[in-house]
């Protein structure tokens, strides 16, 4: 016998009512065993997207996702955690050089990441560009690279982390309900939580490029973040970045491995430098070290050093070449000018239309698939002159990669502003 009835705790939600705990905590547990079906959760899902919730609503929603899986305990390692998670962008390769970094200082960082899906790339199909990286490590696996190894971990979160967030997610998926803030803030939350680490720096992704397009909103979701991750004890901080532009020089999985590489020689686009630099700075200060000098850790190669043993501890090769694609595409300017907007959107697009990136979470992604930038907004350009290079194995992907960056790459006479890629904070 069941101890609530779902149609009940759906209409209460529709009606604009507020769920108790107990009910929130039954409906969640029910939609994991298969109590409540799929099209229960649906209504309910939309329910929620339509009339919002609490506070209370939903730290107790997050306290459920959590509760319906195991958790990591990383108290044993010997050393502070710190992690960080993006919402997700155009040229987003921030974890792969920022882990190593933070990892300089004595800190762990446990960065247990995902696939991308539509636009925005994912961090473990990036990795897996490297020959021999592998996504899938056992729990002592990283408990064992926290501690006594490089102490950077990348890796894929295993199924028992939060298994109600993956049934759900997959359900907001095709029936329209991904954008809510109180669905998008407890999804992200609870596998953070569950996975255990003492600190979190957010990075909330404003922009054509994001899940957020405008900064209130983004600001929302950042507060959600924050403050669920401040109830359940972990100390939580939100930048807010722009994404109205891709990140760095490189869109695709093995191109913006490359790029990594580079920031972690010491070089690499300054956008993507700035926002390594920050959010290492962050990560350090809530784990007690606020005078790191990480500049410092890029520039003498331990952070590259870093880099190298994490990859070779998850069975990559730090050395081996990365694949190149077939074909090659260039876009060159219209005219003379000044590029004034190179959309997030469009260039994300592409690229998936490239194949970087998958529709549906089965599709196989192309590790040599992707754009490299060859200027920025802000850049004097002259007609016929090389704006990007589209790389794919497929030719017949780049006609509809053309379609997708139409309206995206805007030259005219008047230099945009350029300012910092840091928008704003919540804490």
């Amino acid at each position: 016998m069941e101890q609530f009835d779902v149609v009940d705790v759906i209409r209460t939600k529709r009606d604009g009512g507020r769920l108790s705990p107990e009910q929130i905590a039954w409906t969640v547990d029910a939609y994991t065993r298969g109590a409540v079906k799929d099209e229960q959760m649906a209504a309910l899902a939309m329910a929620i997207f339509l009339r919002g919730m609490e506070r209370e609503e939903i730290a107790q929603w997050t306290q459920a996702m959590i509760d319906s899986g195991e958790r990591m305990d990383f108290s044993g390692i010997g050393r502070p955690t710190a992690d960080k998670h993006s919402t997700g962008g155009v040229g987003d390769k921030i974890t792969l050089p920022l882990a190593p970094l933070v990892a300089c200082f004595g800190v762990a960082v446990p960065q247990l990441s995902g696939r991308g899906l539509g636009h925005t790339g994912g961090t473990l199909d990036k990795l897996e560009a490297i020959p021999g990286w592998r996504a899938s490590l056992s729990n002592e696996e990283i408990l064992h690279q926290l501690g006594q190894g490089c102490g950077a971990v990348v890796c894929a979160a295993g199924a028992g982390l939060a298994p109600a967030d993956k049934k759900l997610y997959a359900l907001r998926d095709i029936t329209s309900t991904v954008d809510c803030i109180p669905l998008i803030a407890s999804s992200i939350m609870s596998k953070k939580i569950a996975e255990g680490t003492g600190s979190l720096v957010l990075d909330v992704k404003v922009g054509s490029g994001a899940f957020m397009k405008d900064l209130s909103s983004a600001r929302e979701l950042a507060q959600a973040m924050v403050d669920l991750g401040k109830d359940a004890g972990v100390r939580t901080f939100a930048f807010l970045t722009d994404m109205s532009t891709p990140l760095g020089l490189k869109v695709g999985n093995a191109l913006e491995v490359e790029e990594s590489v580079e920031v972690l020689a010491g070089g690499g686009p300054q956008d993507v430098v700035e926002l390594t630099l920050a959010l290492a700075r962050k990560m350090l200060e809530m784990a007690g070290q606020p005078d790191a000098d990480v500049e410092a850790a890029l520039k003498d190669g331990r952070a590259m050093d870093r880099w190298r043993a994490m990859i070779r501890e998850q069975g990559g090769d730090p050395d081996a070449a990365l694949p190149t694609s077939r074909h090659s595409h260039q876009v060159l300017a219209t005219a003379d000018g000044v590029l004034e907007s190179l959309d997030a959107l469009c260039v994300g697009v592409a690229s998936w239309r490239l194949g970087a990136g998958r529709a549906v979470k089965e599709d196989p992604v192309q590790a040599a698939a992707g754009i490299e930038i060859h200027a920025k907004p802000g850049q004097v350009l002259r007609q016929g002159q090389p704006v990007l290079t589209l790389h794919t194995d497929d030719e017949w992907r780049v006609p509809r990669a053309l379609e997708a960056l139409e309206g995206g790459i805007r030259i005219g006479t008047k230099a945009p502003s350029r300012g910092s890629v840091l928008l704003d904070h919540v804490e």
